[in-house]
Protein backbone atom coordinates (compact mmCIF):
# COMPACT_ATOMS: atom_id res chain seq x y z
CA UNK A 1 0.00 0.00 0.00
CA UNK A 2 1.87 3.40 -1.02
CA UNK A 3 2.22 5.86 1.64
CA UNK A 4 0.37 9.17 1.43
CA UNK A 5 2.12 12.64 1.18
CA UNK A 6 1.27 14.56 3.08
CA UNK A 7 0.88 18.37 2.38
CA UNK A 8 1.83 21.26 4.78
CA UNK A 9 0.86 24.87 4.19
CA UNK A 10 3.55 27.77 4.56
CA UNK A 11 2.31 28.89 7.40
CA UNK A 12 2.78 25.50 9.17
CA UNK A 13 6.30 25.12 7.42
CA UNK A 14 7.29 29.02 9.46
CA UNK A 15 6.23 27.83 12.68
CA UNK A 16 8.01 24.79 12.65
CA UNK A 17 11.13 26.44 11.84
CA UNK A 18 11.06 29.00 14.26
CA UNK A 19 10.02 26.36 17.00
CA UNK A 20 12.93 24.60 15.94
CA UNK A 21 15.27 27.70 16.14
CA UNK A 22 13.77 29.09 19.05
CA UNK A 23 13.74 25.94 20.81
CA UNK A 24 17.35 25.05 21.07
CA UNK A 25 16.06 21.28 20.98
CA UNK A 26 17.61 18.60 18.42
CA UNK A 27 16.11 18.81 14.97
CA UNK A 28 14.66 15.07 15.07
CA UNK A 29 13.15 15.96 18.84
CA UNK A 30 11.52 18.80 17.30
CA UNK A 31 10.55 16.85 14.00
CA UNK A 32 8.94 13.78 15.88
CA UNK A 33 6.74 16.31 18.12
CA UNK A 34 5.61 18.07 15.08
CA UNK A 35 4.94 14.35 13.31
CA UNK A 36 7.24 15.66 10.56
CA UNK A 37 10.35 13.89 9.35
CA UNK A 38 13.15 14.96 10.11
CA UNK A 39 14.66 15.34 6.09
CA UNK A 40 11.52 18.27 5.87
CA UNK A 41 12.06 20.22 9.02
CA UNK A 42 16.01 20.23 7.94
CA UNK A 43 14.64 21.55 4.52
CA UNK A 44 12.31 23.72 5.79
CA UNK A 45 14.95 25.13 7.98
CA UNK A 46 17.34 25.67 5.46
CA UNK A 47 14.92 27.57 2.88
CA UNK A 48 13.96 29.46 5.76
CA UNK A 49 17.75 30.51 5.94
CA UNK A 50 18.63 30.45 2.79
CA UNK A 51 20.52 28.01 2.06
CA UNK A 52 18.33 26.13 -0.61
CA UNK A 53 17.89 26.70 -4.15
CA UNK A 54 17.29 30.64 -4.75
CA UNK A 55 14.01 30.53 -6.11
CA UNK A 56 13.02 28.25 -3.36
CA UNK A 57 14.30 30.58 -0.78
CA UNK A 58 12.43 33.51 -2.36
CA UNK A 59 9.12 31.58 -2.56
CA UNK A 60 9.12 30.46 1.06
CA UNK A 61 10.76 33.36 2.50
CA UNK A 62 9.37 33.77 6.44
CA UNK A 63 7.90 37.02 7.60
CA UNK A 64 10.30 37.43 10.47
CA UNK A 65 13.04 36.37 8.59
CA UNK A 66 15.48 38.77 10.44
CA UNK A 67 14.63 36.94 13.43
CA UNK A 68 15.87 33.66 12.60
CA UNK A 69 19.75 34.17 12.36
CA UNK A 70 18.86 35.70 15.95
CA UNK A 71 17.22 32.91 17.64
CA UNK A 72 19.78 30.35 16.16
CA UNK A 73 22.82 32.72 17.51
CA UNK A 74 20.61 32.39 21.18
CA UNK A 75 20.52 28.55 20.56
CA UNK A 76 23.74 28.11 19.90
CA UNK A 77 24.56 30.29 22.80
CA UNK A 78 22.74 28.15 25.38
CA UNK A 79 24.35 25.07 24.03
CA UNK A 80 27.45 26.60 24.25
CA UNK A 81 27.14 27.75 27.84
CA UNK A 82 25.52 24.40 28.91
CA UNK A 83 28.86 22.54 27.16
CA UNK A 84 31.02 25.40 29.26
CA UNK A 85 29.87 23.84 32.36
CA UNK A 86 29.77 20.07 31.48
CA UNK A 87 33.68 20.69 30.88
CA UNK A 88 34.20 22.43 34.01
CA UNK A 89 32.87 19.49 35.75
CA UNK A 90 34.82 17.25 33.60
CA UNK A 91 38.25 19.49 34.68
CA UNK A 92 37.40 19.56 38.51
CA UNK A 93 36.61 15.41 38.28
CA UNK A 94 40.25 15.45 36.86
CA UNK A 95 42.20 17.54 38.71
CA UNK A 96 40.74 15.69 41.70
CA UNK A 97 41.76 11.78 40.13
CA UNK A 98 45.21 13.79 39.46
CA UNK A 99 45.59 14.63 43.03
CA UNK A 100 44.92 11.50 44.60
CA UNK A 101 46.98 9.28 41.64
CA UNK A 102 49.94 11.91 42.32
CA UNK A 103 49.87 11.32 46.06
CA UNK A 104 52.74 8.93 47.56
CA UNK A 105 51.46 5.65 48.79
CA UNK A 106 51.26 6.05 52.68
CA UNK A 107 53.75 3.39 54.53
CA UNK A 108 50.89 1.10 56.05
CA UNK A 109 49.72 0.10 52.24
CA UNK A 110 52.51 -1.42 50.78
Amino acid sequence: MPRKHRTYDKDFHQEAVNLLLSSGRPLKRVAAELGVSANSLRSWRDRALGNGRATEAASAQPKGRSEAPIADAAGEIRRLQREVEYLRRQREILKKAMSILSEEPQSGMR
